[in-house]
């Protein structure tokens, strides 16, 4: 587990965080970048918009293995929550030249899983380690 307090400069550490949770638990090397940018812009997300980069609130970020299927990922803000289901699509139209806005859309893609929890506080990201049958 890794606990950040909600300064941005505390970002970089997630790289440290996902390179130990490799050698760790011997991870497909071909999943490091899909996760690694998924948790950054998770606990990106978490710092800036969650605790409103409140330097008194905390970030955990938290790994679970499920056998050999599945890795996943829960990155928990102390904020008041939002309405994951009114996120704009990056991808329309009237929101494809907006600058931000694609944190959740890049997780989504990039995982195999996308799953908020506590309104929106929690985010669960899942990666299967097996190739689909």
């Amino acid at each position: 587990m890794l606990v950040l307090t909600s300064d941005p400069k505390n970002i970089s550490r997630i790289e440290k965080f996902v390179q130990n949770v490799f050698l760790d638990c011997d991870l497909c090397p071909e999943i490091y970048g899909n996760i690694l940018i998924s948790l950054t812009e998770a606990v990106t997300n978490a710092i800036l918009h969650g605790n409103n980069g409140d330097s008194s609130k905390t970030v955990e970020i938290r790994t679970e293995r499920f056998e050999d299927s599945k890795q996943v990922f829960y990155i928990k803000d102390q904020g008041a929550g939002f309405n994951y289901k009114e996120i704009p699509d990056p991808t329309s139209q009237e929101n494809i030249l907006k600058i931000g806005g694609r944190g959740v859309f890049l997780m989504r893609e990039l995982s195999d899983r996308l799953k908020f929890h506590d309104n929106g506080c929690c985010v669960e990201i899942d990666f299967n380690l097996q190739p689909p049958a």
